[in-house]
């Protein structure tokens, strides 16, 4: 598994992707095995950091569903899969922009979604996360401090507003339990009630 992480690290340096960090995949494989989870969806594949941390987690006979509008960089995830010995059907690769792909998944059928995809449109991601999730089911959207932005009083760009915006909207919502792990650049997490 270090290996393959290397590997995608490195593989996400080159392309210009931010991975998840250390912390925050480790919490998401703690996650992925607390919650039990056979079907994850992951909106942004990148190069396979998050997945790889995702599917460790996960019970042996789950399926990660990776959404991304890069196949390249889907490519190298596959590949990163592969090193790791995760056998080809563990995981979906979907290319395509989230929110024509997530409509099409099945309504209440994951265990866990994890946002890492375009911050301006996570508002929609957590509409549709509602939707694809079990009762008890987890969603996570990852880098929610925006480097310490989403707190500062200056004036900040669209997606930290959106962001902002996210927090409130999970915060706020009766029906998602809510918590704030201060791992990485911020994960907020919240679990649909049952």
């Amino acid at each position: 598994m270090g290996a393959a992480l290397r590997w995608a690290r490195g593989r996400a340096r080159e392309a210009g992707v931010r991975p998840v960090s250390p912390g925050t995949g480790d919490a998401l494989r703690l996650l992925a095995a607390t919650s039990g989870a056979r079907a994850v969806v992951e909106i942004g594949t990148g190069t396979g950091v998050s997945g790889l941390h995702l599917l460790q987690g996960m019970r042996p006979d789950g399926v990660l569903t990776t959404v991304d509008t890069e196949p390249e960089r889907q490519q190298f995830a596959r590949q990163a899969f592969r090193m790791a010995g995760f056998a080809a059907n563990r995981a979906r690769f979907i290319p395509g922009h989230a929110l024509d792909v997530l409509p099409r998944l099945t309504d209440g059928g994951y265990d866990l979604v994890f946002c890492d995809g375009d911050r301006l449109e996570c508002l929609e991601c957590l509409d549709e996360a509602r939707r694809l999730l079990r009762p008890g089911g987890l969603v996570c959207f990852s880098g929610v401090f925006a480097g310490g932005r989403t707190v500062d009083s200056a004036a900040q760009p669209t997606e930290v507003r959106r962001l902002r915006e996210l927090l409130r909207a999970v915060r706020e919502s009766k029906d998602l339990l809510p918590a704030l792990l201060p791992v990485g650049d911020g994960l907020l997490c919240a679990a649909r009630a049952q």
